[in-house]
C-alpha cells in the first residue's frame, strides 16, 4: 500500500464526472487500500478516486472516529443514491481537496445507496447522520461536483482564491 498525493483545489481534475468502474480489476482492489490509507493518514472520513488524480468511481469511508471503537472502513465501486430523504440535515463540511475550509452544507438527512463491493458483490444500504452526509460528498466527487458549489458564489470565490494561495505557498516550499 502507498499513500497517494490528493489533488488541491482547483485543479480541473477536480471537476469532471469520472466513468463507472468496468469491472473489478487487482489494480482497482490496490487503488482502494490505497485510498483508505491516504484517508487515514490525511486525517479524512472520505475520499474519492479522482481527489487522488484517477478517473474512476470509486469511493472509500469510514464515519467511526469515537476513540476505542472499531473502524469501519468502506470501499464502494460506481456508488449511487438511488433514494434519499425529504428530511434534510445541515452539517459543517471539510475536504481533503480544500484543506481547513469548512462551510455549512444541507443535504438529504438519510439515503438509500448501492454500489459494488471488493468481491464485485452488489450492495445496498441506508445510510443516516454522518454517514449519509459523507456518502453524498464522496459520490459528487464522482460527478464532478464540490461541496464548496453548494455555497454562495462570493463564499466559493474567496475559499477559491485561499486554495489558490495556499497552493502558491506550498509551491514555494
Amino acid at each position: 500500500m502507498s499513500l497517494k498525493p490528493i489533488l488541491i483545489h482547483p485543479d480541473p481534475r477536480l471537476k469532471k464526472v469520472a466513468p463507472p468502474v468496468a469491472d473489478l480489476s487487482d489494480a482497482l482492489r490496490t487503488l482502494a487500500d490505497d485510498m483508505l490509507e491516504t484517508m487515514y493518514d490525511a486525517p479524512g472520513i472520505g475520499l474519492a478516486a479522482p481527489q487522488v488524480g484517477v478517473s474512476s468511481r470509486v469511493i472509500v469511508m469510514d464515519c467511526e472516529k469515537e476513540e476505542g471503537v472499531e473502524p469501519k472502513p468502506m470501499v464502494l465501486f460506481n456508488p449511487k443514491v438511488i433514494a434519499a430523504s425529504d428530511d434534510l440535515s445541515v452539517y459543517e463540511e471539510g475536504c481533503l481537496s480544500i484543506p481547513d475550509q469548512y462551510a455549512e452544507v444541507t443535504r438529504p438527512a438519510e439515503v438509500t445507496v448501492s454500489w459494488i463491493d471488493l468481491n464485485g458483490t452488489e450492495q445496498q444500504q441506508d445510510f443516516t447522520g454522518l454517514w449519509a452526509t459523507c456518502v453524498q460528498h464522496e459520490i459528487d466527487h464522482l460527478d464532478g461536483k464540490l461541496f464548496i458549489d453548494y455555497l454562495s458564489s462570493l463564499k466559493r470565490q474567496l475559499i477559491t482564491r485561499k486554495m489558490v494561495k495556499f497552493k502558491r505557498d506550498a509551491a514555494r516550499g
